[in-house]
C-alpha cells in the first residue's frame, strides 16, 4: 500500500499526517510546550512506597508524581541512596539485586533514588507509568542495557529468526566475553547489512554510556536522556518500504531531517523532499478537514450509513447505523454491506483520532453466521495495517464486538480539545425552563432562613427572558408567598445553568 508522509513544522507545533492511498490513516500532533514524555530517562525519588497495591510513586520532576508497578521492577537496580554497601572498586554505588518475587516494599525504599523510564505520558488526573527496565531504542534495534537478552521481532519471518539472532550474538559479542547489555533486532533491520548493525550498536551503548555517566552526578528528579522529536521518530518509526515520499514545509527542518537521516538512516535520504508550494501541504490531502470530523461524533459512510464515536473515562464505543442506506436487494443484504464498511471505516478512525484502551463496537444485528464472520473478518484485517498493537474478540452474546488497543499517548481528541464550560463535557445544558424552576426553589429555601429586604436573580439573558414572558406568573405568584419581592437581572457572560439569587 503507497504511503505518503506530510509534515507541517511551526515554531510551536509540528503535524504529520500518514497519508495512504490518497486518504489520511494517521495524524501525529507535537506541541512545543507540551511534548509527551514516553521514551524519556529521568533519575526519579521514590516518594511512597503502597504495599497494598504492590506499587510506588516517584517524584520525576513533573507535577504530578508517577506511577512504578512491582511488576517493572529489574532484578538490577542502581540506587544512588540505597542502604549502606560496600562500594565497588571504582567508588561507584553498589547495584542492589532485589529478588522480582519480593513484594515491593523489601526492594525499593522512600528517598532512594531510581533510574526509571516514561512507559505512558500521564493521562487526564493520572501520572506517567513509569518502569525500571530501560530499553533505547536505535534506527534498527532496541538496546537493553540491564539485560542479556538478544531477541528478534516477531513480525520477522519465524525461519529467519534463528540465523539473526545468531548474527546479532556475534556482532554484539565484546573481546572479553563480558555481558553489555542485550539487544532486539526491530523489523525494519531484517535486510540490514552488518555494518549498518554495528553502527546501531555503538550508537546505542554510546548513548547508555552516556545516561550513566548522567545518573551518577546529577540529582534526584532529572532528566538524563528525551527521546527523539516528532520529526525524528517519523523517519525512526513511521517509514517503511511502502513510503514513497516524505514532505516536510519548512526548509530548516527539511535540512536538518536530512543530516539525521544521512547518519541514522541513509536509505530514507532520497523519500525526504522540501515543500515550496503555495498551498499548504496539508490543504493536498484535506488534513484540516479530516482534523475537523475527528472531534466530532458523528462519521458519515459513503453508503448513507454512519457511525457514532464516544469516548468515556473507561472505554470508547462505536454504534453502527443504516442512516439513509436502504439497499438494492433486501434488509440483510443492506445490513451486511453497511457493517462492512462500517468495519473499514472504525479502524481507519481508531488511527485517526489514536483511540486507546477498551473498544466496543455495536455492529447492526446480523442473523446469518457467514455474514458475522466476513464482517469480523474485514474488521481484523483492516487493523492488522495499525502499527499499534490490537486485540479483538469475536461477537458477543448482545451482538457486540469488544476490542483492546493500546494507549501509549492521549487521543486526538484530548489534545486539541477540552471540556466545554457550559455543560462541564457532558454535551448538554438544562433548558431554560428547568433553570427557572430551580431559581425558584432556591428562593423559597433562601426565604424560610434569611429575611432579606428583596431576593435578586442573576442570571443568563434567556432565562431572564422566559421569566418575564412565560413564566411571569409563576415568579410573581411566589412573590405573593414570601411576601419579598423579586427583581430580575440579565447577565450575557453567564452559561444558561449559572445564576446568582443575592439577597438585598
Amino acid at each position: 500500500m503507497n504511503q505518503d508522509i506530510l509534515i507541517n513544522w511551526s515554531p510551536q507545533e509540528t503535524r504529520v499526517a500518514v497519508v495512504e492511498q490518497g486518504a489520511v490513516q494517521e495524524v501525529h500532533i507535537e506541541r512545543t510546550l507540551e511534548r509527551g514524555l514516553v521514551g524519556n530517562i529521568y533519575l526519579g525519588k521514590v516518594s511512597r512506597v503502597l504495599p497494598g497495591m504492590q506499587s510506588a510513586f516517584l517524584d520525576i520532576g513533573l507535577d504530578r508524581a508517577a506511577f512504578l508497578h512491582v511488576a517493572d521492577l529489574m532484578p538490577n537496580i542502581q540506587a544512588k541512596h540505597a542502604a549502606p554497601r560496600a562500594p565497588s572498586a571504582e567508588g561507584a554505588p553498589q547495584v542492589l539485586a532485589p529478588n522480582p518475587v519480593l513484594p515491593i516494599e523489601k526492594q525499593i525504599f522512600e528517598g532512594q533514588a531510581l533510574m526509571v523510564q516514561v512507559l505512558k505520558d500521564p493521562i487526564g488526573t493520572k501520572g506517567a507509568r513509569l518502569t525500571a527496565q530501560i530499553s533505547i531504542a536505535g534506527r534498527l534495534l532496541v538496546f537493553l542495557p540491564q539485560d542479556s537478552h538478544i531477541g528478534v521481532s516477531q513480525k520477522i519471518p519465524l525461519a529467519q529468526r534463528e540465523a539473526l539472532r545468531a548474527r546479532l550474538q556475534q556482532l554484539t559479542a565484546t573481546t572479553d566475553g563480558s555481558p553489555t547489555g542485550g539487544f532486539i533486532l526491530r523489523t525494519n533491520a531484517e535486510d540490514a547489512s552488518d555494518q549498518e548493525l554495528a553502527d546501531d550498536v555503538a550508537y546505542l551503548r554510546k548513548t547508555w554510556l552516556r545516561i550513566k555517566q548522567a545518573a551518577l552526578s546529577q540529582p534526584s528528579a532529572t532528566l538524563l536522556h528525551e527521546d527523539l522529536n516528532l520529526i525524528q521518530r517519523v523517519l525512526r518509526d513511521l517509514t517503511s518500504a511502502e513510503t514513497q515520499s516524505i514532505r516536510i514545509d519548512s526548509r530548516e527542518q527539511h535540512g536538518l531531517l536530512q543530516g539525521f537521516a544521512a547518519e541514522f538512516m541513509p536509505d530514507t535520504v532520497a523519500k525526504l523532499q522540501h515543500y515550496s508550494g503555495e498551498r499548504p501541504i496539508f490543504d493536498l490531502y484535506n488534513v484540516d478537514e479530516e482534523i475537523a470530523r475527528a472531534l466530532g461524533r458523528r462519521v458519515d459512510l459513503k453508503s448513507g450509513g454512519y457511525l457514532v464515536i464516544d469516548q468515556t473515562e473507561a472505554l470508547t464505543t462505536v454504534d453502527v447505523n443504516t442512516g439513509g442506506f436502504v439497499g438494492a436487494r433486501n434488509f440483510d443484504d443492506t445490513v451486511f454491506r453497511t457493517n462492512l464498511e462500517a468495519a473499514q471505516a472504525i479502524a481507519r478512525q481508531l488511527r485517526l483520532r489514536n483511540l486507546g484502551g477498551i473498544v466496543i463496537v455495536d455492529f447492526i444485528d446480523m442473523t446469518r453466521e457467514d455474514h458475522r464472520e466476513a464482517v469480523l473478518s474485514e474488521f481484523r484485517k483492516q487493523l492488522g495495517r495499525d502499527r499499534v498493537k490490537t486485540m479483538i474478540g469475536s461477537f458477543s452474546q448482545l451482538g457486540l464486538v469488544e476490542m483492546t488497543r493500546k494507549r501509549t499517548r492521549e487521543s486526538l481528541a484530548h489534545m486539541l480539545s477540552e471540556p466545554c464550560e457550559a455543560c462541564g463535557g457532558k454535551g448538554e445544558v438544562k433548558t431554560a425552563r428547568s433553570v427557572c424552576y430551580d431559581i425558584l426553589r432556591e428562593i423559597l429555601r433562601e426565604a424560610r432562613a434569611f429575611n432579606p429586604r428583596e431576593f435578586r436573580v442573576v442570571a443568563s439573558p434567556k432565562v431572564v427572558e422566559l421569566f418575564l414572558d412565560e413564566e411571569r406568573a409563576h415568579l410573581a405568584g411566589l412573590s405573593e408567598f414570601i411576601g419579598k419581592p423579586i427583581s430580575l437581572q440579565s447577565e450575557s457572560s453567564m452559561t444558561q445553568e449559572q445564576y446568582d439569587i443575592v439577597l438585598l
